[in-house]
């Protein structure tokens, strides 16, 4: 099994220390998928939720979430992020959103967290802004699609999911 990183040798919680890493240019891209009625779609689409612009508020969630995921997740280094993006895409075949967050960094530690933390929040966002309108709303499929940089290199998920 894979020594956790998180745990000390007694199996305490830890923040890593990552003072001997070196600094690298470090990114990582993050999607999920909010399910909702087709109904719900054309309200985002129109521009006619009751609370205003779905979307640009979900960015700005997402934005500010992946600033600040230091203060959310316990174990997590607070980093100077110099980029995070959150893009959508309507999807008609399931009917909703795919939400994408891109994250970049050069650090001593990635940005696996900061990008699902934007994905989430954005997600949740893009919930919150509709509910009253389709309670039934599914958050689906957040997870890590790539991360470059650092000691353990490239990763890419298997399969890019398709919505």
């Amino acid at each position: 099994m894979t020594k956790l990183s998180h745990l000390d040798e007694k199996g305490a919680a830890r923040m890593v220390d990552v003072s001997d890493k070196a600094t690298t240019q470090r990114t990582a891209r993050a999607e999920g998928f909010v399910a909702m009625a087709p109904a719900t779609l054309a309200l985002v689409e129109k521009g006619e939720a009751k609370k205003g612009d779905v979307l640009a508020t979900a960015r700005i969630a997402g934005i500010m979430a992946a600033k600040r995921t230091h203060e959310l997740i316990p174990l997590c280094h607070p980093l100077a992020i110099a980029k995070a993006t959150v893009e959508f895409e309507a999807a008609r075949d399931p009917s909703g959103i795919r939400v994408t967050a891109e994250v970049k960094v050069s650090g001593q530690t990635g940005v696996e967290m900061e990008a699902l933390t934007a994905v989430s929040v954005a997600c949740l966002t893009i919930y919150d802004m509709l509910k009253a309108a389709d309670k039934a709303m599914t958050l689906d499929g957040i997870r890590l699609v790539e991360k470059t940089g650092g000691r353990s290199g490239t990763y890419r998920a298997a399969d890019e999911r398709k919505r």
